[in-house]
């Protein structure tokens, strides 16, 4: 067993608000469609059903869950759905109107047919859903669990779950303190160690092409977030202002006012989560609701701190933004085989801390950190991370969460500087800290895991 990731499933193209409650169940959606198709039961369906257990039934409605799985039902994919093909899916639909499976096989449908049921949990996992297939006379045609465990990753009740870890890494490790051994014995940086497994399963030209696109979805998302203005969907009627931010920077230093990159940080990870929050297209970095942090700070290195690194052309900067993206990998990694990248499962240290800790690492690497710098910068973004709740209010992504991406966005910039200031050398590290996490989450109240039945979710009045 190895702990690796590769970068195109922990950063994958979705949409918002949630990867867990949003894109997870689609994808589980339109995987119970396509194996009833290829099962060649498709067509003697006739009803199609989903329960929605523990988080999923909790908060769904606020994350667009019930809407992912009608639209993974019509056999839309994460990567390529339109947005606006998810939103309303559901909440919006005609009770009675056929429902086409695949996007070919009409079945009578009701928003009924998704039933929510907060209070149960199954053991395997808190983000659970049950999806069945009758026929015309009642009878059950395929009935099947699905989890979704986090970052848009999900597991189907009864499959190995280490089946599917490719067996062509040539670098296999479980632990931080394996991955520095294997870097100093071959000489490699941790890019570099990621960056040859990746090239283990596809040319070395694909994975360069795939991090670029990966880079590309980031850029067009923080973008489209600060030029948009209004305010998000949802009860609490939340305004955007990532756009205003954008233009009031812009203002002082039009004016000759001396640039402000923190600030932009945090106009940066905000645009992110703001649209993410809107339903917007967004790369789980590892997950939606933390999806801000690893744009932000890679945008600040791009913007402010490459020039005195790097020689101006874009060509170099792109090689740093692939640096960047495989520390992130390698270190994200271990976060999710050795505690969990889930705020159902383990708060928001799980999601926002984890996120923070992956930026932290990636940035040092492309300021000329060491492997122990990297490691030592992501204990630091984890270590104060430790017992993060996941308390969103109305069960949006909004509150907290928009605002603590771009706190998370500094906290990765400072870890960074701190360990880069240092030699590498420190006390905890950081296998000792992802264990804490996962001690912690367990411990975790699961009222302070994504179920908005505790901390700020009870405390702050929705208008």
């Amino acid at each position: 067993m190895s702990a690796y990731v590769s970068a195109f499933e922990l950063f994958s193209v979705g949409v918002g608000p949630s990867s867990s409650h949003t894109v997870g169940p689609l994808r589980a959606a339109r995987v119970f469609v396509e194996r009833l198709r290829e099962a060649r039961v498709l067509p003697s369906v006739a009803r199609v059903g989903c329960v929605l257990y523990g988080s999923l039934g909790a908060t769904g409605i606020g994350h667009g869950t019930p809407d992912a799985v009608v639209a993974g039902w019509q056999g839309y994919a994460p990567e390529t759905v339109p947005p606006g093909n998810v939103r309303g899916a559901w909440s919006g639909w005609l009770d009675g109107a056929a429902l086409l499976l695949d996007g070919t096989h009409p079945v009578a449908f009701s928003r009924g047919d998704v039933v929510f049921e907060p209070r149960t949990r199954l053991p395997q996992h808190p983000n659970a859903m049950r999806m069945t297939a009758w026929d015309a006379a009642g009878a059950v045609v395929s009935a099947e669990t699905f989890y979704s465990v986090g970052g848009g990753f999900i597991r189907r009740d009864g499959d190995d779950e280490g089946g599917r870890e490719p067996t062509r890494w040539p670098y296999r490790f479980t632990s931080a303190a394996e991955l520095l051994e294997l870097c100093d014995r071959d000489g490699l940086s941790i890019a570099g160690l990621a960056r040859r497994n990746e090239e283990a399963l596809r040319p070395e030209g694909e994975v360069a092409a795939g991090l670029d696109a990966i880079w590309a979805a980031m850029t067009e998302c923080v973008e489209a977030g600060l030029r948009a203005d209004g305010t998000l969907p949802g009860m609490l009627r939340v305004r955007r202002r990532a756009g205003a931010m954008r233009a009031q920077l812009e203002a002082a230093e039009s004016a000759g006012g001396r640039e402000l990159p923190g600030e932009w940080l945090g106009a940066f990870a905000l645009a992110v989560n703001e649209e993410n929050a809107s339903g917007g297209r967004v790369v789980t970095a590892p997950t939606n609701g933390a999806a801000g942090i690893l744009p932000a700070v890679a945008m600040y290195w791009w913007r402010f701190a490459a020039e005195s690194l790097l020689a101006p052309e874009d060509l170099d900067r792109r090689r740093g933004i692939r640096r960047f993206l495989l520390t992130a990998t390698a270190l994200g990694s271990l976060f999710k085989a050795n505690a969990s990248i889930s705020g159902a499962e383990g708060g928001c240290q799980a999601e926002v801390g984890s996120a923070c800790a992956m930026a932290a690492g990636g940035l040092t690497a492309v300021m000329g950190g060491d492997n122990a710098q990297i490691e030592n910068a992501a204990e630091i973004a984890m270590e104060h991370h430790l017992g993060l709740t996941c308390d969103p209010v109305g069960g949006l992504v909004q509150i907290p969460c928009i605002e603590r991406n771009a706190i998370a966005a500094s906290t990765a910039v400072t870890a960074a500087r701190l360990a880069l200031r240092g030699d590498g050398t420190h006390y905890v590290s950081l296998d000792a800290v992802v264990e804490t996490m996962r001690q912690t989450g367990i411990d975790m109240s699961h009222k302070y895991k994504e179920t908005s039945e505790g901390g700020l979710a009870v405390n702050v009045v929705e208008c």
